[in-house]
């Protein structure tokens, strides 16, 4: 009499509780993104960084910040803007252009007020922390839709001891406001999406 042949496990029919999680989760990943590809025209995408992106930008203009004030560092402007096209060009999928009327998306910012005041004293009256303050005001169109994104200003600070560091510490301190400026504007303006 011939031996049965091997038994092969057992398979358990779709939908069944037997049907492992594992072997679900390619289907499922597969089939959001066969059927969910033609409704993302018009939704938003997101980069690693958390910051989302309308999907009908794809470029951006970012002109050299203005300056208001009388801040020690005549590159004030210029500084903030690099630290600005950073943000929304490396973070993010637009691309950067000088065509202001061009782009899908323009960004402007003003410096409207550098303060240095000092926040701490010595016993013999001398200041011994200084804070700096730098305030901007943006403005960020959508220029595809001709809507207005975000229009608010925004303020960093940054402290540094005037007697160790003197104006040294100043221009680190300015650099620090400027950053901490630089990253409100980017999650406030790619939070609101």
């Amino acid at each position: 009499m011939p031996s049965p042949p091997p038994t092969s496990p057992r398979r358990h029919a779709p939908g069944s509780p037997h049907l492992s999680r594992m072997g679900t989760r390619p289907l499922l990943c597969a089939l959001l993104l066969l059927f969910g590809a033609g409704s993302l025209s018009g939704c938003t995408v997101y980069s690693f960084s958390g910051a989302s992106i309308p999907s009908n930008l794809e470029t951006i203009s970012v002109p050299i910040a203005q300056d208001n004030t009388s801040s020690p560092v005549n590159r004030l402007g210029a500084d903030l803007t690099d630290l600005l096209t950073d943000r929304f060009v490396d973070r993010t999928s637009l691309s950067l252009t000088t065509d202001n009327a061009g782009a899908d998306a323009f960004l402007t910012a003003r410096i409207q007020r550098y303060t240095n005041e000092p926040t701490g004293v010595s016993g013999d009256e001398r200041a011994t922390t200084n804070q700096v303050t730098i305030r901007v005001q943006v403005r960020y169109v959508d220029q595809t839709k001709d809507e207005e994104l975000l229009s608010q200003t925004f303020s960093g600070s940054a402290n540094y001891n005037p007697v160790e560091a003197g104006l040294d510490g100043e221009r680190q301190a300015i650099q620090n406001a400027l950053e901490n400026v630089a990253d409100d504007i980017f999650s406030t303006a790619t939070s609101n999406w």
